[in-house]
């Protein structure tokens, strides 16, 4: 079986003293890919360390992460978008609009989810949203740009089926399934049985939200297992047809074999 994880963030710090082992046990697992988003300037020097010493396993996302928006958020835009037009990456993201910690700087994290947005529609790369307490100011900015061209993955998808048919009405996007689908009484459990196959891609968002049974302790790629083996019982199919839509899925949202051969 091959898996690939289509959101982690293993160059972080909490990876430092056994990044190399890390790999090693996801590879183990079969998991083929990790899909690294970048977070802003201050984490560019560990995820491109982390890319030169793992090429056949990381590939990369470009973008500026709604949570750091703040008063250089200027600044970190043309950063991300310059590293976006470079052409080095599979997506752009991680980008979106978060209201969970703060509203501070909604007008502005607007307008750089919508600039990101521009650049994934001239690059034709999908895109990488991060939506939390923000589902109606994703919505109304994606409402801005051609439906028929947008695509791209929610990421820790975990709404209502009717959050998940109106995100389908945007574009072409898939819904990103980690580690909460394994949590008792989590809700998308209960969303993810009514939701296309075709329209699911598995992820970890490693070092966080760690799926049962490893909660509370560091998430990692090789968990992406435990997550899909949860979506299989859910959808009551083999975890090895589970694996060959996912991983199929992902592979042509983020054209992993083309990026591969180039």
């Amino acid at each position: 079986m091959e898996f690939i994880d289509t959101h982690s963030h293993i160059y972080d710090s909490k990876f430092e003293n056994d990044l190399t082992a890390t790999v090693e046990r996801a590879v183990g697992r079969g998991v083929s890919t990790s899909i690294v988003p970048s977070i802003d300037s201050s984490y560019h020097n560990a995820m491109e360390s982390a890319l030169l010493q793992f090429p056949q396993f990381l590939l990369k996302a470009s973008g500026l992460h709604p949570t750091s928006v703040s008063h250089n958020w200027k600044e970190e835009l043309r950063f991300a978008l310059e590293r976006i037009f470079l052409k080095e990456s599979v997506a752009v993201g991680e980008v979106g609009i978060d209201l969970h910690w703060s509203d501070k700087y909604i007008e502005e994290q607007r307008v750089v989810f919508e600039e990101q947005i521009d650049a994934a529609l001239q690059l034709q790369l999908p895109l990488i949203i991060h939506c939390r307490k923000s589902s109606e100011e994703i919505f109304n900015s994606l409402k801005k740009f051609k439906r028929s061209e947008l695509q791209g993955v929610f990421h820790a998808f975990s709404g209502s089926y009717e959050s998940y048919q109106r995100i389908k009405s945007f574009g072409d996007f898939k819904v990103g399934i980690g580690g909460v689908i394994t949590f008792n009484k989590s809700k998308v459990a209960q969303t993810i049985k009514r939701v296309e196959p075709k329209d699911i891609v598995l992820e970890t968002d490693s070092p966080w939200l760690t799926p049962v049974p490893y909660r509370g302790e560091r998430n990692e790629p090789s968990y992406i297992i435990e997550i899909a083996s949860k979506v299989a019982q859910l959808l009551e199919l083999p975890l090895e047809k589970v694996a060959n839509i996912t991983t199929s899925n992902a592979k042509a949202l983020f054209n992993i074999d083309s990026h591969r051969k180039g």
